[in-house]
């Protein structure tokens, strides 16, 4: 038996999540996330990875594996391209994905996938944050809404309002003019799930991604922002003959990035012929 962990550092929170791996497969035993919210990063990474360890009662690990910007923690075994720890972990939490999309805090990318999960080909939306999911929290802010009530407001939208700019301050000016018009929050959520939807649509078919895509990182669970994506690439279909496209997310999706490299930590911990614990309650104190 081989017991890893995967650390999945991002931009906007620090994923850790714990599996175990036998005659019988690899087996998620623990996951926690916890957000950086401008605290010191080095003690949100310790915060994550010990709430994981404690959800499961595991005290030592074979391999303790990074992904995202985790170079530099201290008690890691190895790290990963977050790449290839996305395309692992969808495919440990959806076996019939052959893509993947990766909304994360700072940009989203595209990517295709084999059966063994091995990245064929990559595309990565611009260095705009229109796209992203910081983009998208500081305009909840802004209307005075969580995270949590987004999805069902966008849902509930009954005329979206076109938000006209890429540009991610560009795009807040048109936030900022609609409420002064009286819009409402949710056509004005609607609105701006249908830009970033459209934006996603086309880093899919600039892929020629067909089949399961599955849907990563903490905007998988906006079913708001995936409903608007659902109907994005329904149009691109119709209009452009684009290949059929199903959305596959997961209550896990956020955590695809720790399991991916924890899956490979233990494949690494194989290959390598390595012996031994790399990390025990006891000496880490």
């Amino acid at each position: 038996m081989i017991l890893t962990a995967g650390i999945d550092v991002g931009s906007g929170a620090v994923k850790a999540a714990v599996m175990r791996f036998d005659g019988e497969g690899p087996e998620l035993l623990g996951q926690v996330c916890s957000r950086i919210r401008k605290r010191d990063i080095d003690a949100v990474v310790d915060e994550a990875f010990r709430g994981a360890l404690a959800e499961c009662g595991v005290e030592s690990l074979h391999y303790v594996a990074t992904t995202g910007e985790g170079e530099e923690v201290p008690f890691a075994t190895g790290h990963f391209y977050g790449m290839t720890t996305h395309a692992r972990g969808a495919l440990y939490l959806a076996p019939e994905a052959t893509a993947v999309l990766d909304v994360g805090a700072l940009h989203a990318r595209a990517l295709t996938i084999d059966p063994r999960g091995r990245v064929l080909n990559y595309k990565m939306t611009s260095q705009c944050a229109s796209g992203s999911g910081q983009f998208l929290e500081n305009i909840a802010r802004y209307l005075g809404v969580t995270l949590g009530e987004v999805g069902a407001l966008s849902r509930a939208a009954g005329a979206p309002e076109k938000i006209s700019s890429i540009c991610a301050v560009l795009a807040e000016t048109d936030v900022i003019n609609m409420v002064s018009r009286g819009v409402a929050t949710s056509d004005i959520l609607r609105g701006i799930h249908d830009s970033m939807a459209g934006r996603y649509a086309r880093l899919l078919r600039s892929l020629g991604a067909a089949g399961p895509v599955f849907v990563s990182g903490g905007l998988a669970a906006d079913d708001g922002l995936i409903a608007a994506l659902a109907d994005a690439l329904a149009q691109e279909e119709k209009r452009r003959g684009s290949p059929h496209v199903d959305l596959v997310t997961h209550p896990l999706s956020i955590f695809a990035g720790a399991i991916g490299a924890a899956v490979w930590g233990a494949f690494r911990y194989r290959k390598l012929g390595l012996d031994g614990l790399a990390w025990t309650r006891e000496v880490a104190g």
